[in-house]
């Protein structure tokens, strides 16, 4: 669908890499304290902004903390959402 590796959890795209940058679906209540953050872009591979899903350049996730932090994030807002039959 966007041309990189997608992890799931529970039936739920939860996260991938497009490149070289981490594709975060971090949920319409996180997404605007998240593009505060620095190497953070918002993901608009069709063209138009995805709400609620951004890019995280390499820099942004270069120490394993940094990635934790995100695929954190990632996996709150998945298991939020309700099940998949």
């Amino acid at each position: 669908m966007f041309g990189g590796l997608c992890f799931m959890v529970s039936k739920h795209m939860c996260c991938g890499i497009v490149g070289e940058k981490l594709m975060a679906r971090v949920g319409p209540g996180n997404y605007e304290q998240c593009l505060s953050k620095n190497h953070v872009k918002k993901m608009d591979f069709t063209g138009k902004p995805m709400k609620g899903m951004v890019y995280v350049e390499p820099d942004g996730i270069a120490e394993d903390e940094d990635l934790a932090y995100w695929v954190h994030i990632c996996l709150q807002f998945t298991k939020s959402l309700p099940p998949k039959i």
